[in-house]
C-alpha cells in the first residue's frame, strides 16, 4: 500500500482527493491536514510515501513546508507532490527547488494525479504536461543571471549522457528516449542515472531544470 497525506485547505478538495485515492485499492491516505504547520507535524509523525502538498495555505504556505519535509538539507526527506490552482512559473520553480517531486494543477485529473503518485514512490518526479515545456524554456530565460547560479558538474558529461539529459529536458519518457537514441531501456537509465549524480540532480525534472538553466538546449 502506497500512504499518502493530503494537505489542503479546502475541505471538499481534500474528501475529493481521498476519495479518488482509496478507490483505487492500493492507497491509504494516512490523514489530511488543513495548514502548513499541521502538514509538517503529521508528515514527521506519520512518515507517508507521499504528501500532496496545497501551496496557499494558513500557517506556512505549502512551499515552505515542502522545504521543511524535502528540502536541501533534509537528512529524510518525504516524498512531496504540490498540487495547486495557480499556475505560476514562480511557484513551480520554487516548489521543485525545495524539494518537490511533483508539481500539479488540480484540474489535471484523477490519472494524472495517481500517476504523479506512483512517480514519487519511484523516486522520480511529474509536473502538469501543460506548464513542463514552458516552465524548462522559462529557466533558459536571463540567461547570464541563472547561469551564475547552476553549479558545474562534478564530472564532464559523456556525449551519450548529453543527449540522454537533452531529451529528459524536451520531456521524453525513459522508453521515448529509448526509441529515439536507438538505445535498451536500461542503458537510457544508466546513463541518466550517471547524469544526475554528475550534476547533483534527484530526479529527472531537476534534471530537465539543469538543462534549460545551463544552456544546454540552446540551438536545438
Amino acid at each position: 500500500m502506497i500512504r499518502v497525506l493530503i494537505a489542503d485547505d479546502q475541505e471538499m478538495v481534500r474528501a475529493g482527493f481521498r476519495m479518488i485515492l482509496e478507490s483505487q485499492g492500493t492507497i491509504e491516505v494516512v490523514g489530511d491536514v488543513a495548514n502548513g504547520v499541521d502538514a509538517v507535524r503529521v508528515a514527521r509523525e506519520k512518515r507517508p510515501d507521499v504528501c500532496l502538498m496545497d501551496i496557499r495555505m494558513p500557517g506556512i504556505d505549502g512551499l515552505e513546508a515542502t522545504k521543511q519535509l524535502a528540502g536541501p538539507g533534509v537528512t529524510d526527506p518525504v516524498k512531496v507532490v504540490v498540487v495547486t490552482t495557480f499556475d505560476l512559473d514562480e511557484y513551480v520553480d520554487a516548489a521543485l527547488a525545495n524539494g518537490a517531486s511533483g508539481f500539479l494543477l488540480k484540474d489535471a485529473g484523477p490519472a494524472l494525479l495517481l500517476e504523479a503518485i506512483q512517480a514519487a514512490v519511484r523516486g522520480d518526479a511529474l509536473v502538469s504536461p501543460q506548464i513542463t515545456v514552458r516552465l524548462l524554456k522559462h529557466f533558459s530565460q536571463s540567461r547570464e543571471r541563472v547561469r551564475s547560479a547552476v553549479a558545474p558538474p562534478k564530472e564532464e558529461l559523456t556525449e551519450r549522457e548529453l543527449q540522454v539529459v537533452r531529451a529528459t529536458a524536451k520531456g521524453l519518457t525513459n522508453t521515448e528516449i529509448g526509441r529515439e537514441l536507438f538505445m535498451s531501456l536500461s542503458t537510457v537509465k544508466t546513463h541518466l542515472a550517471a547524469a544526475q549524480a554528475k550534476i547533483g540532480a534527484r530526479n529527472r525534472v531537476e534534471t530537465a531544470a539543469w538543462a534549460w538553466r545551463s544552456g544546454l538546449m540552446e540551438n536545438l
